[in-house]
């Protein structure tokens, strides 16, 4: 919010834009750090749900048959609800999308090369929950 005060809207997203390429490297080595989690579609799985679990988010994770692909479904993001309750809703839809499209693949590539993601849905965007995929190199899914 202060950049965006000093600058404009657009120049503070992309300096947010930024951050979390860093954060997210930064979270996510700490999640395998603390839990010992290695490399691979499990290991990045496991670190997701701890992450979200922490950050007291409202999710599933649905596994796919074959075990190299999952869809998380997010139901309450406190990132979209701090926006509501600041009276910011208007702009969330812009700040998710770049965001989030930026944080988790930066989280998967962590985790080893190869695991991709799709973004479906977004609660900030009206959906009824966000929704991705995400599936590793060894997934025959496309």
């Amino acid at each position: 919010m202060k950049m965006e005060e000093r600058y404009d809207f657009p120049t503070a997203l992309e300096t947010d834009k930024e951050v979390w390429k860093v954060l997210a490297k930064i979270q996510a080595r700490t999640i395998k750090s603390l839990t010992g989690l290695g490399n691979g579609f499990a290991a990045f799985k496991d670190a997701l749900e701890t992450k979200l679990s922490i950050e007291d988010y409202v999710f599933e994770i649905e596994m796919d048959d074959d075990g190299e692909s999952f869809t998380l479904l997010i139901t309450q993001c406190p990132w979209f609800n701090m926006m509501v309750k600041a009276g910011r809703e208007r702009l969330a839809e812009k700040v998710g999308a770049v965001i989030c499209e930026t944080e988790y693949p930066v989280w998967a590539a962590e985790f080893g090369e190869g695991i991709s993601f799709t973004m479906e849905g977004k609660l900030c965007g009206g959906g009824h929950c966000c929704i991705m995929k995400f599936s590793s190199a060894q997934s025959t899914v496309s």
